[in-house]
């Protein structure tokens, strides 16, 4: 292997939901450039209804059901994947939101948030690293938000989870990159184009017009961007929002 070129292998995607979200887009992204990928999340039937779109790869792309949250199942997402092939990347793509007023969040609404953000990075991480490190190289990527940097008006379990999120990949990244695995951390700012948004906010894309909203496969490219970076110019954290959304 050429340390400066970029690891092929398995991309294990954990926190796949439905067909139109950044997780599938991610799988279509790195399968079309012929890398095996395992997309890993809590929905059989959503994984089920994803994967008819990547028939044409056969058995390079495959699913595996389980909570991102669970130990054990983090270990059985990354055994799978490596009984694919090496793993070349990692990525931890949760992104469940649920706004309140502060003073009506419970106890579980809070934990939940941090259990599938920051927990769910956590279990992924220590999973699959010693794996990385012993092939010498990988690289291990962090779906964040404009959360991850700020905390709105009622948006205070979402914005502590992926703040803990984005000092974990901070703190990952400086002690794992002398090992030339590649740390990414991702600030997704603004709507998304997906099954989430078109189902909740429908308004949302039409009040803002044009490019006002996130495209998935646009996100995808970026993920696949940092893989291909070479180590000596590595990016530990990329933000995109679209052009304009205010920030």
């Amino acid at each position: 292997m050429n340390d400066m070129h970029p690891v092929k292998g398995t991309v294990l995607i954990s926190g796949v939901g439905a067909s139109q979200g950044v997780g599938v887009a991610l799988a279509r992204r790195f399968a079309r450039e012929g890398y095996p990928v395992l997309m890993a999340g809590r929905s059989p039937e959503k994984l089920a209804a994803s994967l008819k779109e990547f028939a044409v790869y056969g058995s390079q792309v495959q699913t595996v059901t389980g909570d991102c949250t669970r130990a054990d199942d983090i270990k059985r997402f990354v055994e799978t994947a490596m009984k694919m092939d090496p793993i070349a990347v990692a990525v931890h793509n949760a992104g469940s939101n649920n706004p309140a007023p502060f003073l009506q969040v419970t106890e579980e609404q809070f934990t939940s948030h941090w259990r599938e953000h920051a927990l769910g990075a956590f279990l992924l991480s220590q999973a699959v690293l010693p794996h990385l490190v012993e092939q010498g190289g990988g690289s291990l990527f962090f779906t964040g938000a404009s959360g991850s940097l700020r905390g709105k008006a009622h948006f205070s379990p979402f914005a502590a989870a992926k703040g803990a999120l984005r000092n974990l990949a901070q703190s990952i990244a400086r002690e794992y990159g002398p090992h030339n695995i590649h740390v990414g951390h991702v600030v997704i700012d603004g709507g998304i184009d997906g099954e989430r948004l078109n189902r909740r906010r429908p308004e949302i894309k039409q009040q803002r017009g044009p490019d006002g909203v996130l495209n998935v496969d646009a996100i995808a490219d970026a993920y696949w961007f940092m893989h291909q970076q070479p180590r000596n110019a590595w990016t530990l954290e990329l933000d995109l929002r679209p052009w304009a959304e205010n920030f």
